[in-house]
């Protein structure tokens, strides 16, 4: 596992360099959820800080590399973890879920974590059930996809963040 001062100093814990480091534990180490939704996440750091990097000395970006710049942004930006405060399995599943399906797209970076606390509240309180089964057993399917694009769907359509 190798660390990056920039990121650290950048407020990301752990400052993992997802382009160099490898892990012969980290698949073996997740729920199923975790290790199915998080697929993309890796590729897409590595990715982002790859062209962020390259960003710097360019001033003309085409608009799909503007758009995997803002989405990098914002996976890293959910990947920091404050102190003391562990995520549940249920919510770490659906953050990522978020971000991997595009859900984010349309959310200003600056109103990012009121979205996801926003996001998390409303999963807690309308879908209680369903995030304590997942909590619990940590399974994915079909089922739990489409209810979780449901219940991401349903609080996309409040605007309540």
């Amino acid at each position: 596992i190798f660390l990056q001062t920039e990121l650290f100093n950048a407020g990301v814990r752990p400052a993992v360099d997802p382009g160099i480091s490898v892990s012969r534990v980290g698949g073996s180490a997740q729920t199923k959820i975790i290790k199915k939704l998080s697929g993309g996440i890796r590729t897409a750091l590595a990715q982002y800080r790859e062209l962020a990097a390259f960003a710097q000395f360019s001033s003309d970006l085409d608009e799909a590399t503007k758009k995997q710049l803002d989405h990098g942004q914002k996976v890293t930006e959910l990947m920091k973890q404050k102190q003391y405060a562990p995520m549940s399995v249920f919510d770490q599943a659906l953050v990522i879920f978020a971000a991997e399906r595009g859900y984010l797209a349309d959310v200003e970076l600056s109103k990012l974590l009121d979205f996801e606390a926003a996001l998390l509240s409303y999963a807690r309180g309308q879908y209680a059930e369903f995030a304590a089964e997942i909590d619990k057993t940590g399974a994915y399917n079909d089922e739990v996809e489409a209810q979780l694009k449901k219940l991401t769907d349903d609080f996309v359509a409040t605007q309540t963040w």
